[in-house]
């Protein structure tokens, strides 16, 4: 669900095996404060995040990596960025 409002449009590949490990992902970003909306599929391995401006790349990367899943790449409002 694209949220062409949000300001920031953060994706990234990660190493999800099951339905837990999607869970994971899925509860760490339901609490992420600036967080607009997301989806995260276990099936293309991904997790799109629409976000406010005042959340940056680095702390939604680093919740997710918190969750223990690998994350393989990222991209910043379409551009490759650092993992």
């Amino acid at each position: 669900m694209a949220n062409v409002e949000a300001p920031h449009h953060y994706k990234f590949n990660i190493k999800m095996s099951c339905s837990g490990c999607s869970g994971a992902v899925d509860r760490v970003l339901k609490k992420t404060e600036g967080v607009q909306s997301y989806t995260v599929s276990l099936e293309d391995q991904t997790a799109d995040i629409y976000a406010e401006e005042s959340l940056p790349y680095e702390t939604v990367l680093e919740k997710i990596k918190k969750t223990g899943k690998e994350v393989k790449s990222g991209e910043k409002d379409g551009v490759p960025a650092d993992i």
